[in-house]
């Protein structure tokens, strides 16, 4: 029978005293060294937690994933999706967000805690405009705090070094067709998606 940890008491026995470099690197705003390597940022994990439970939505973008408005404030664009919004359902109903930046190459990622809300301001959706193209909404996250996580994750995984790792996988379509048992053609989906991507990205 497994022994469960139910306390932090208990959690605490078996771990040691954060660091002076863990406990002071939390800001409650950008500085500098932060913005600039969220600015270099082209893709985050944004978390949120609703009525039905907690989401992580992968963000991308060929430039900034977020727009620094000043320093205790991101903005987010709510670029073209699946139309699941399960991550803005989530913002509506409670704000509390989690984003884990990344830069290509670098072992330092970046933390981010605070609130968000949606807005469908044009001014701040003019900001993002890709010609024609604007996001339908922006995620206006409000820090609370801001630091940049341990290297170790990213050292042992070797995520930029270690090459790729897809060969063998299934694609999108095969797990289609494996979570309807068959009822999907996921080849079909599989052989169109490339075509479909080129006019469906933002």
């Amino acid at each position: 029978m497994m022994d469960w940890i139910a306390t932090e008491a208990d959690l605490l026995q078996l771990y040691g005293v954060p660091s002076d470099a863990a406990r002071l690197k939390v800001t409650p705003h950008l500085t500098p060294s932060y913005r600039a390597h969220i600015d270099r940022s082209r893709f985050c994990v944004l978390t949120t937690v609703g009525p039905g439970g907690t989401d992580g939505s992968p963000r991308g973008d060929e430039g900034p994933v977020v727009a620094v408005l000043d320093a205790r404030t991101l903005a987010l664009p709510d670029w073209k999706g699946n139309e699941r919004i399960d991550s803005l359902r989530n913002i509506v109903a409670d704000g509390r967000v989690s984003l884990l930046f990344l830069v290509a190459g670098s072992n330092t990622a970046m933390r981010v805690n605070g609130t968000a809300r949606l807005t469908a301001d044009e001014v701040l959706r003019q900001r993002f405009a890709r010609g024609d193209l604007l996001p339908r909404t922006v995620i206006v996250i409000q820090i609370a705090e801001v630091y940049s996580q341990c290297a170790r994750a990213l050292i042992r995984s070797a995520l930029w070094t270690a090459g790729a790792q897809t060969e063998g996988l299934p694609t999108v379509g095969d797990m289609l067709r494996e979570a309807t048992e068959g009822a999907f053609d996921g080849a079909s989906y599989d052989a169109g998606w490339a075509e479909r991507a080129k006019g469906s990205m933002w």
